[in-house]
């Protein structure tokens, strides 16, 4: 039986360990249609999950990595043949199921789509579980009624991934978009993704008042906690905030007052399971809603020994906008 390179991460007396290896495909779980696996990414949670930080790998051992993009090689499911080239994106890979830093995956069959027309496979993954968070979480501020004449929108983390892609889609959509980042020095690569105005993550950061002076029309955060509820007290009459992410914290300080007093929504966006129909619409709308070469502009690329390294760095906010990893 063939073997092929993957990350493996085992479970240790002391925590886990994750190293590159040679796995045997006969070690490949259950699925109905396995893939040549080309491209990758690096997302916080695949940082945490690769770091060991947080609890999110659930079985061991377990190849991690939550997005791919690669080409069919064999399927019995009814819409994939071998050569249809494919995105997948949460549904447990990685954490539950064996994920994508490999140079192959099986998997259920109902968990891809295809890649959009145009659409390379290094760019799918540019854009990522990230990046697709991010459209997500704009669709659901566009459902909520927030359009560019109602005001700015705020986004936090902004020299992230989610938040690079955020900015990108709301500039181009038309947005006057806030970014709040503790990296300042970021400025010239915010404005150039299309931020009008910089905001010092330490405004947000700090404990503030129940509610604040009215200053966006809605916010997209990946960072909750203390930065979540600010931006919560901060917006108008009527706005809606999407929540996509815990980069601070998993607890939310804040009171009814901006729900009760000033209407403000709070949208919960989920990628993992999200319905096929809605990511199938986010992907198309990426293809339209994401300028190619602001995407360039946020990308860099590593091999797969590199996950390694670049695990750590993304949790210490030390990654600018987006990773792809070359696998096959």
């Amino acid at each position: 039986m063939a073997t092929f390179r993957a990350v493996r991460i085992d479970k240790t007396e002391t925590g886990q360990t994750a190293k590159l290896v040679d796995f045997d495909e006969s070690e490949l779980m259950d699925g109905d249609v396995t893939v040549r696996v080309e491209w990758s990414t690096v997302n916080y949670k695949d940082g945490l999950a690769v770091s060991g930080k947080a609890p999110v790998v659930r079985r061991f051992p377990m190849i991690p990595g939550i997005d791919f993009v690669g080409m069919v090689e064999s399927s019995t499911h009814p819409e994939w043949k071998p050569g249809d080239r494919v995105i997948l994106n949460g549904w447990g890979v990685g954490e539950t199921h064996l994920g994508a830093y490999a140079e192959k995956a099986r998997v259920n069959g109902n968990w891809l789509v295809p890649v959009p027309q145009g659409m390379t496979g290094r760019e799918a993954m540019a854009i990522g579980t990230a990046g697709y968070t991010a459209m997500l979480a704009v669709m659901a501020l566009e459902r909520h009624g927030i359009t560019p004449d109602r005001g700015p929108i705020v986004v936090t983390g902004a020299a992230g991934g989610v938040g690079s892609v955020a900015i990108a889609i709301l500039s181009k959509r038309g947005f006057k978009v806030i970014a709040s980042t503790g990296r300042l020095q970021e400025e010239p690569y915010l404005r150039g993704l299309g931020a009008s105005e910089i905001l010092d993550r330490k405004e947000l950061s700090a404990p503030g008042k129940p509610l604040a002076k009215e200053r966006w029309a809605g916010g997209i955060d990946s960072v909750g906690s203390t930065t979540l509820a600010n931006v919560l007290a901060g917006t108008r009459y009527g706005g809606a905030v999407a929540a996509c992410g815990l980069a601070g914290g998993m607890d939310l300080p804040t009171t009814v007052a901006p729900f009760i007093l000033r209407a403000v929504s709070l949208l919960g966006i989920d990628s993992v399971m999200c319905p096929q129909s809605v990511r199938r619409e986010a992907w198309k709308r990426l293809a339209t809603d994401l300028e190619r070469g602001k995407l360039q502009t946020m990308t860099n690329e590593i091999q797969l020994p590199g996950v390694l390294v670049a695990a750590p760095a993304i949790l210490d906010g030390r990654i600018r906008g987006r990773i792809v990893v070359k696998i096959g």
